[in-house]
């Protein structure tokens, strides 16, 4: 049968453009190789049938005669074609579909011929690895502005944006497309309170200009502003066009701030859930306990339970997590239990217990 195709990027068969991008992007990013290290054999099989997956449904000659015939057909490898001629088609960089347009609106074409299923010719899938960086080179974030670009999934962090990377030999191209020189780079580490409630900070950069009367090189000091948004994750990005070194050839560097989130020494975030330890002694997690916990912007919140506590158990505070920069909506508070058993007890203790529990 062959490889599904609708399978491997899990939409349907009448799938549009538009979700099948969606879908390339999350299955894409989930199986990256950088974020599956641990499994890189399983990871670096799933991310290339990822990429042959988009690389078919996403361009509508090649969708066609595999809904016909199959991988195999696509592929030259089986079925037989209605006739012997072959079609002729255009398609841009490496067969994505047609409006795939590339930073600063300029599209890349050349012309291949795909033989149709029977002839000794068939599809043959591009480097997953390259349609990835087109993909996001053309689709992410980075296409300039001071917002931050905010994402679920942040990007490998190899994989930069500003037009698209160097070595990417096995798409053929017509013309030479532009390349922009790679953004300077700043981790920007922010704490867990001011990642809470938002803030702006206020920072120093030291660049490289020529100056305009004699030419030469100097170095300027400039203050940028960023506008910190309740919510914003590790791996958010805030570009800076232009506000970066200048090169010989005239061209300025733009700089590009990525997020860092400080360590916390109460709370470790979630996504937009806040997790908190409790340590809870054993007569508390038998007879019910009470705690104050202050929250990341400064109040104060009442914890207790009359209950009795299991080992491992958890419970959760409604709407006391992290806000998500783009809902407004905050996450839970999970409040994990570590019950501390004690490491002895008198025989006065153990026979009260055996009474109690008798």
């Amino acid at each position: 049968m062959g490889k599904d195709y609708y399978e491997i990027l899990g939409v349907s068969k009448d799938a549009d453009e538009e979700g099948i991008k969606k879908a390339y992007r999350k299955q894409a990013l989930k199986w990256h190789p950088d974020r599956n290290k641990d499994q890189p054999e399983l990871a670096n099989s799933k991310f290339q049938e990822i990429g042959e997956a988009f690389e078919v449904l996403s361009d509508k000659n090649k969708r066609a005669v595999y809904d016909q015939y199959g991988e195999e057909g696509l592929k030259g490898g089986g079925g037989s074609a209605p006739s012997s001629h072959s079609t002729h088609t255009t398609t841009n960089m490496g067969g994505f579909p047609a409006g795939f347009n590339f930073p600063g609106g300029t599209s890349t074409f050349f012309s291949s011929t795909s033989s149709m299923p029977g002839s000794h010719k068939g599809f043959s899938p591009s480097n997953a690895d390259d349609i990835f960086k087109h993909f996001f080179s053309s689709f992410g974030s980075g296409t300039g502005g001071m917002g931050g670009m905010d994402d679920d999934e942040p990007m490998p962090e190899r994989f930069s944006f500003g037009g698209i990377p160097r070595g990417t030999s096995t798409f053929r191209t017509s013309q030479t497309f532009p390349q922009k020189s790679s953004a300077i780079k700043r981790s920007l580490l922010i704490s867990l309170e001011d990642l809470y409630t938002g803030t702006t900070k206020r920072l120093k950069v030291t660049r490289k200009t020529h100056d305009s009367a004699t030419g030469q090189l100097v170095m300027t000091d400039k203050i940028l502003s960023i506008d910190v948004k309740p919510g914003w994750k590790a791996g958010t990005k805030i570009r800076f066009p232009g506000e970066g070194d200048e090169l010989d050839n005239g061209e300025v560097q733009d700089i590009e701030f990525v997020v860092e989130e400080k360590e916390h020494p109460v709370f470790k975030r979630d996504g937009d859930n806040l997790g908190i330890k409790i340590d809870l002694n054993f007569v508390e997690a038998l007879a019910g306990f009470s705690r104050k916990i202050q929250t990341l912007d400064g109040r104060t919140l009442n914890i207790s339970s009359q209950a009795v506590i299991q080992p491992g158990q958890t419970s959760r505070v409604p709407n006391e997590g992290m806000p998500n920069s783009k809902t407004g909506k905050k996450g839970d508070m999970i409040i994990n239990y570590d019950i501390k058993f004690p490491t002895e007890l008198t025989p006065a203790q153990k026979e009260g217990l055996q009474k109690v529990f008798a």
